[in-house]
C-alpha cells in the first residue's frame, strides 16, 4: 500500500466512522431529534455500525484500520513502523472531518441548542450539553480508574482485532498459498463491528469507551471551534485520558499477541 493510498484511505474510512458514530450520539441527545433519548443499546449499535460503514469502506485502500490503538498494536507486532505515521495522521484529519459533517446533518438541532425564555434547570427546554456528541466523558472522573477502563476496553479490542486480522479466510486479503485474485471472504470486519457493539455494552459504562484516540481527540478539536450555541466546556483536563489509554491498551495488546500468538 502507498503513502497515499493509507492516508486516503484512513481518512474517508475514519470520517464516515465519526460521521455514523457521532451522528447516532447527536440523535440521542438532541431536542428536537427524532431518535432522542432511544438509549445506550442504540449508541452501542450506532457505533458498531459505524466501524462497519468506515472500515470495509477503507479496507481496500488501507485495511482499515481507522484508530491509532489498532495501528500501534499491528506496529509492536509485526515490528513494522515505517507507515504509522501516515495512518495516524490520516485518521485524525478524517475524525475531524467526520466530526464537521456530523455537525451539519444536525445543524438545525445545534442551532437550536438556546435556552428559552423562562427556562429553569432541569427543565426540557434547558440547553443541552454537546461535548458527549463529539467526544467521551467519564461518568465517575477518577483519573486511575478512567485510565485503566480505557486499556482494558482497548486490548479487549485490538487483541481480537489482531486475531481476525490473521485468521485465514476470514480477512480481507489473499489467502496464504491460494493463486492470486483469491481473497479471504472479508467477515472479519463484521466480526469487529460486532465486538465494539459488545465492548460498549459491556465495557462502555465507566468513560464511554473511547478505545480510539483519534475517534476522542479530533472531534474534541472540533467542538472548540464549532459555533454551537451553549456548548459548554470541550473538557481539556480529561483529553489526556482517552488518548492515552488506548494507545497503551494497543501496546499491551500488540504484546501480548506477539507473545502468545
Amino acid at each position: 500500500m502507498s503513502n497515499g493510498d493509507i492516508f486516503l484511505g484512513e481518512v474517508i474510512g475514519t470520517a464516515i466512522l465519526i460521521l455514523f458514530g457521532a451522528g447516532v450520539c447527536a440523535a440521542v441527545t438532541l431536542r428536537f431529534s427524532k431518535a432522542r433519548a432511544s438509549g445506550w443499546i442504540v449508541i452501542a449499535f450506532g457505533w458498531g455500525f459505524a466501524v462497519l460503514a468506515g472500515a470495509y469502506t477503507a479496507a481496500p485502500l488501507s485495511g482499515g484500520h481507522l484508530n491509532p490503538a489498532v495501528t500501534v498494536g499491528v506496529a509492536v507486532d509485526t515490528g513494522t513502523w515505517d507507515k504509522v505515521w501516515v495512518y495516524l495522521l490520516g485518521q485524525m484529519v478524517g475524525a475531524m472531518l467526520g466530526a464537521v459533517l456530523a455537525y451539519l446533518v444536525y445543524l438545525a438541532q445545534f442551532q437550536a441548542n438556546v435556552r428559552k425564555e423562562g427556562t429553569t434547570q432541569g427543565t426540557a427546554d434547558e440547553p443541552t450539553p454537546t461535548l458527549g456528541i463529539f467526544s467521551t466523558i467519564p461518568e465517575i472522573r477518577n483519573p486511575v480508574a478512567n485510565l485503566i477502563t480505557e486499556i482494558i476496553a482497548t486490548i479487549a479490542l485490538v487483541l481480537p482485532i489482531l486475531a481476525f486480522g490473521r485468521n485465514t479466510g476470514i480477512g480481507i486479503g489473499q489467502i496464504p498459498g491460494e493463486e492470486a485474485g483469491v481473497y479471504g471472504s472479508g467477515i472479519s470486519v463484521l466480526l469487529v463491528s460486532f465486538l465494539v457493539v459488545g465492548i460498549g455494552l459491556s465495557l462502555g459504562g465507566p468513560t464511554g469507551y473511547a478505545i480510539n484516540p483519534a475517534r476522542d481527540l479530533g472531534p474534541r478539536i472540533v467542538h472548540t471551534f464549532l459555533p454551537i450555541p451553549n456548548k459548554g466546556t470541550s473538557d481539556w483536563g480529561y483529553a489526556w485520558i482517552p488518548v492515552v489509554g488506548p494507545l497503551a491498551g494497543g501496546v499491551l495488546a500488540g504484546l501480548v499477541y506477539n507473545a502468545a500468538f
